[in-house]
This record gives C-alpha cells, sequence and structure tokens, in this order.
C-alpha cells in the first residue's frame, strides 16, 4: 500500500506540475472529486480494516505480555523489566500513507463540498473587467444562486433565481469550456441588444450612462474615460473610450444562434435567445466577450461573483462590489 501511495502522490505531482507549467488545462472540480474518492477508500479501509488490525495486534501484544507474567510469577520471579507501553503505541500509530490519505479525508471533502454548493474561489487574470475588478484581485463566487449544480458535470439539479441584468458572473467559456470567465450580464433570454458607437441599447432604450471624469488603469499605464452604467437599480462603474471604433469586421462571427446578430461598421446588435445571456466586460474596449463569441448557456454558469476576500498588491480592495 505504501508503495501505491507513493505512485499516486507521483502522478498528483505530475498532473499539478503540467498544469502550473501549462502543459495542460487543469480542471479543479474533477481533481478534488478524484482525491475525494481516493482519500475517502483509504478512510474507509483505515476505519474498518487496517486501524481494527492494529488494535487486535496491540490487544494481543498486552495479552501475550499478561501471560508471560502470570508464567514467571509462577515460578517465583516478581519483577519483570519488560514494559510494552512504547510497543503497543507503535502498534497503534498510522504509517505515513494512511496519514496522508485518510488523514486528510474530512479536510479534502470539506473543501469539495463548500467550493461545489457554497462559494468558490477565482483570481483575476486580466483587465477586462476593469474598473470593478483589478488584475490579481482573489474573488468569491455564490455557487447557489442561480441553482444547485453537481459537481464537475455542472449539471442543475435544484432550480433557484435566474442571472439578472447587470450581475458580475463566473461562467464556462463556450468556446472551450475548459476555461472559466468571468463578465457582466447585459442581456437575459428575450432582449434585444445594441451596441453601436460605443454606447449601449437595451429593448429600444438606450442605457443610463453618466460621465465619472477618468480612471487610471494600472495595468495599461493610461487614463481612460470612466463612466457608470445602471441597469434598473443596479449601478456599476464601466472604461469606454468614444474615440474608438466599434467596428467588428466585415463578417459575422460564427458561434450557436449567431443568426439573432447583424453586424456592421458602427457596431452590433443581438436578440438573446431563450436560455442563454449576453455578456460583455467593464473595460469594454479591452474585452473579449459576447459581441465576439456569442451567448453564455445556463449551463455554463458557476455563479455570481460578489466578493474581493484580497488583493496582495492592494489590501483595500477587500470588500463587495456591484
Amino acid at each position: 500500500m505504501s508503495a501505491l501511495t507513493a505512485a499516486l502522490y507521483g502522478a498528483l505531482a505530475l498532473y499539478l506540475g503540467g498544469w502550473f507549467l501549462g502543459f495542460w488545462v487543469g480542471n479543479f472540480a474533477l481533481l478534488l472529486f478524484l482525491l475525494s474518492v481516493v482519500t475517502g477508500g483509504y478512510w474507509l479501509a483505515e476505519r474498518f480494516h487496517f486501524l481494527p488490525a492494529r488494535q487486535a495486534a496491540a490487544t494481543a501484544l498486552v495479552a501475550q505480555q499478561a501471560a508471560r507474567r502470570a508464567e514467571l510469577t509462577k515460578l517465583g520471579i516478581a519483577k519483570v523489566d519488560d514494559d510494552v507501553a512504547e510497543a503497543r503505541e507503535r502498534l497503534l500509530m498510522q504509517p505515513w500513507w494512511l496519514d496522508w490519505t485518510a488523514g486528510l479525508f474530512p479536510v479534502i471533502v470539506g473543501v469539495f463540498v463548500l467550493r461545489s454548493f457554497l462559494f468558490e474561489p477565482f483570481k483575476i487574470p486580466s483587465g477586462s473587467m476593469v474598473p470593478t475588478l483589478l488584475v490579481g484581485d482573489l474573488i468569491l463566487v455564490n455557487k447557489f444562486e442561480y441553482g444547485v449544480r453537481l459537481p464537475v458535470l455542472n449539471k442543475k439539479i435544484i432550480a433557484n433565481q435566474d442571472p439578472e441584468r447587470g450581475d458580475v458572473v463566473v461562467f464556462r467559456y463556450p468556446p472551450d469550456p475548459r476555461l472559466d470567465y468571468i463578465k457582466r450580464v447585459v442581456g437575459v433570454p428575450g432582449d434585444e441588444i445594441v451596441y453601436q458607437n460605443q454606447k449601449l441599447t437595451l429593448n429600444g432604450k438606450p442605457v443610463p450612462m453618466q460621465s465619472l471624469g477618468e480612471f487610471y488603469d494600472e495595468d495599461s499605464l493610461r487614463y481612460a474615460p470612466q463612466f457608470s452604467e445602471t441597469f434598473g437599480d443596479k449601478e456599476h462603474r464601466i472604461l469606454v473610450d468614444p474615440r474608438r471604433s466599434s467596428f467588428f469586421g466585415s463578417e459575422s462571427p460564427k458561434f450557436p444562434f449567431a443568426e439573432n446578430c447583424r453586424y456592421s461598421a458602427e457596431g452590433m446588435s443581438c436578440k438573446v435567445p431563450p436560455g442563454h445571456y449576453f455578456v460583455m466586460g467593464d473595460n469594454r474596449d479591452n474585452s473579449q466577450d459576447s459581441r465576439f463569441w456569442g451567448f453564455v448557456p445556463d449551463e455554463n454558469l458557476v455563479g455570481r461573483a460578489f466578493f474581493v476576500w484580497m488583493n496582495f498588491g492592494n489590501l483595500g480592495r477587500i470588500g463587495g462590489f456591484q
């Protein structure tokens, strides 16, 4: 068993090393699930086989010592210098391969349940959500607000509320579901989205915008025009440079329900299909989003982002956001 455990830890180190070095895209949910299953198997084996076997061996040792003392007493030898307490403790001690498997099972399964059904941490890797979220922000995502989903499969089993316009959501990137993206919902099923000349229109009505002056983007080391944007009673900040072109190319991109969209030199418009959402980055001129690769299916949703729990370069970033 020790050799098997060493081999499993070697495979884990190889997988994590390749993931870290970029040789493949890791799946942390699947990894936690497999670790829960493997350590759970060790935990059951420890509880119902290995621990009882060690306890039986320790009991047998004590019984043998008691029988030996009794025989020596019959021979008139009253003093025996052979304390078995240390040997008994060594027999009861978990070997390293059980300590690092069965011993970790409660921690791993606790993290798996917490991450799968309650809250999941993410790190912001790019500037597409500036000024709301900055590169390096460590955020929390509410996993149950949009319904309870099976881990790994992401299959919804209990419905809850649907995403609303203005929500910041984490989702599996439709062109490559192995990747997680974060954007803001600007269109829900049935909405008509028009983005032309750097302005957003929702169902025929311009989305309210108000200038907030300039924002210094530390990532790009430049100042950018900053605005507030409002969906209903939800207000958030965006970066939009009216001097930049809205041109998306001469041909419409290819993605599911692309026939719902029209592109021109001034911008684009889309009708959001049922069960899908139209998302955009708050850094409108520096975001690859639904304007380019299409709609986000409901089954790709991971959860709603709501809190920055750490930014090691700027502790003032800690807190909630819109």
